[in-house]
């Protein structure tokens, strides 16, 4: 019996070196872009500073969510926002957070600050992009962090954490509009 206890766990130590290897071979996280803050107003740089902060730590979605289990993209950019120094006001309840897709667009739009996708305006770095069905995204929102020749990076939350997203605006049927950040 002791003479087995060697080889596995020599076996054991095999798997593991294996595994490990294997871990070592997957592709790279994709790193958060690279934004040049400088021409930005200060609550603009600010919501790319805590997106990069937030994207680094990756915290669960109840973070957002006041320690609530559900879908927590709005919760996501409501969160941005107010430790941005820019918070968004729910419609329905006075509070800071806005747990729906739906009533953060409602909220832009009584703040006036809802511009549509086919209105022409051309997105901004930390406008809140806002989706609905046929979107690949389906109902959700997340943030610009990049516009170049029409292509958005977007980085936002319940997208299997928080992630980085690259698409064409043109390509996206669902892309409803983009909701400007309080700048004071």
């Amino acid at each position: 019996m002791a003479l087995h206890r060697p080889h596995r766990l020599v076996a054991a130590l095999a798997a593991l070196v294996i595994t490990l290897a294997g871990c070592q071979q997957r592709p790279p996280e994709v790193a958060f872009p690279v934004v040049d803050t400088a021409g930005l107003s200060p609550v603009r740089a600010a919501v790319v500073d805590v997106l990069a902060e937030q994207y680094a730590h990756q915290p669960p979605g109840p973070t957002y969510a006041d320690g609530l289990d559900e879908p927590w993209c709005a919760d996501f950019v409501s969160w941005v926002l107010r430790a941005a120094g820019a918070p968004v006001t729910n419609p329905n309840s006075g509070s800071w957070r806005i747990p729906g897709v739906a009533t953060l667009e409602q909220a832009f739009r009584q703040a006036e600050r809802f511009r549509p996708a086919d209105g022409g305006y051309r997105p901004q770095v930390a406008d809140v992009v806002i989706y609905d069905e046929p979107s690949p995204f389906g109902q959700h929102t997340n943030f610009v962090v990049a516009v170049t020749d029409g292509v958005l990076t977007t980085v936002g939350g319940n997208e299997g954490g928080i992630a980085v997203h690259r698409f064409t605006t043109a390509d996206d049927p669902g892309l409803r509009g983009f909701g400007l950040p309080a700048d004071g």
